[in-house]
């Protein structure tokens, strides 16, 4: 082999590895600039993407996904700091196919790996008519629930169980629940099977300045 032919050889092989490193390098930054562009939403830009999801693959969730939408529920806001909630994360199927059978209203929990459960804890919440306000903070921590949920990339959905006796009687029966702990709701998540569709609910009539005139 000449001289001439070993070098061009030599240069190709060189421009290889080149053309390989920027390659790389560019797949990596189209990662890092995906990545910022999801970093980069807004606590404004969740809220607005979030909407019920009923529908779920069979994908099951890890034990650090349940952990981050429940540390997103005790992160709510919380009148006196009382924290009076409870959360009960079911992924057994037989209990969650117990809470789609007895109540149409979370009929979807049949189709998700897991549920969230939000109960008020009204040993924890204040005196007479302060009491009431566990409720307001269980409220708070599961919209915390739906946000994380929609940030994650998981689809959830608020179905109710307080205030109506009987759908609290059969969660309460299903999960074995004290007299003190009240369930609240029943939230299914999952992957969502389908896209979500989230729904524009801005109506300006429904806004008033400084007073009902």
């Amino acid at each position: 082999m000449n001289f001439s032919k070993a070098l061009n050889i030599l240069l190709a092989a060189a421009l290889l590895v080149v053309v390989g490193i920027y390659s790389t390098r560019g797949t990596t930054a189209g990662d890092t600039r995906n990545n910022i562009a999801m970093s980069a939403k807004t606590a404004t830009d969740i809220i607005h993407e979030r909407s019920s999801i009923r529908s779920y693959t069979d994908t099951p969730l890890t034990e650090e996904q349940l952990e981050t939408l429940v540390r997103a529920g005790m992160a709510a806001p919380s009148a006196m700091n009382k924290q009076p909630w409870q959360f009960i994360i079911v992924d057994d199927r037989e209990k969650l196919d117990a809470f789609g059978d007895a109540l149409q209203t979370s009929r979807m929990a049949k189709l998700a790996p897991a549920a969230i459960i939000v109960c008020g804890d009204l040993s924890k919440a204040g005196e007479g008519w302060l009491q009431q306000y566990w409720i307001q903070d269980v409220s708070a921590a599961s919209q915390n629930i739906l946000l994380a949920a929609t940030d994650m990339g998981l689809g959830a959905v608020w179905t109710s169980v307080y205030p109506a006796p009987e759908r609290m009687e059969v969660v309460s029966g299903i999960l074995g629940l004290p007299e003190h702990i009240v369930p609240f709701n029943i939230i299914p998540v999952g992957y969502p099977d389908g896209e979500a569709r989230p729904m524009d609910k801005w109506k300006p009539e429904n806004v008033r300045r400084n007073g009902w005139e």
